[in-house]
């Protein structure tokens, strides 16, 4: 995977959606940032599940731009961004459903794949009715982080290099 594109790179500095069910979602925000700071077996730093819980399966968590643009065609969504997923890294050209129960490295960083990043009822809310339904089998990853290091948006970088 790491010749795979990283398209965004997102954090957020809490949760709007664990512990609200039967509440309003929090109000949290995604940001996009150019680099992320990857801990093993702690999470992202900076980032809401960064030492959520000991040994958390979605250390860190990924989401296609590729599934993400069917999402949109599919349900004719204009003005959106992958970023209401709640994901930390927006992917090119890879089938994240292929890294469950496997190691992998992303830019120098080992990371094991543990489960698919389910949708739940509030992706209804996040984009629009029918999304949970339409991401079932392909709402993303979640991963555990095996070794420190960096992962970079090289859409950010190649934005900025010209």
């Amino acid at each position: 995977m790491s010749t795979v594109e990283i398209c965004h790179l997102y954090i957020s500095p809490g949760h709007n959606f664990v512990g609200h069910h039967g509440r309003e979602p929090d109000t949290h925000p995604m940001i996009e940032v150019p680099v992320v700071e990857c801990v093993a077996g702690r999470g992202i730093r900076g980032d809401r599940y960064c030492d959520f819980e000991d040994d958390y399966k979605g250390q860190i968590t990924f989401f296609s731009l590729d599934v993400f643009d069917e999402l949109c065609a599919a349900l004719k969504l204009r003005d959106c961004s992958p970023a209401a997923a709640r994901r930390n890294v927006i992917t090119r050209g890879v089938d994240l459903n292929d890294l469950i129960g496997t190691e992998f490295d992303v830019q120098g960083v080992c990371l094991y794949g543990t489960e698919e990043s389910r949708p739940c009822y509030w992706m209804d809310r996040a984009y629009a009715p029918g999304t949970r339904d339409f991401l079932e089998g392909r709402g993303g990853l979640r991963a555990k982080i095996l070794s420190d290091g960096g992962l970079r948006s090289t859409a950010l970088v190649a934005g900025s290099a010209g």
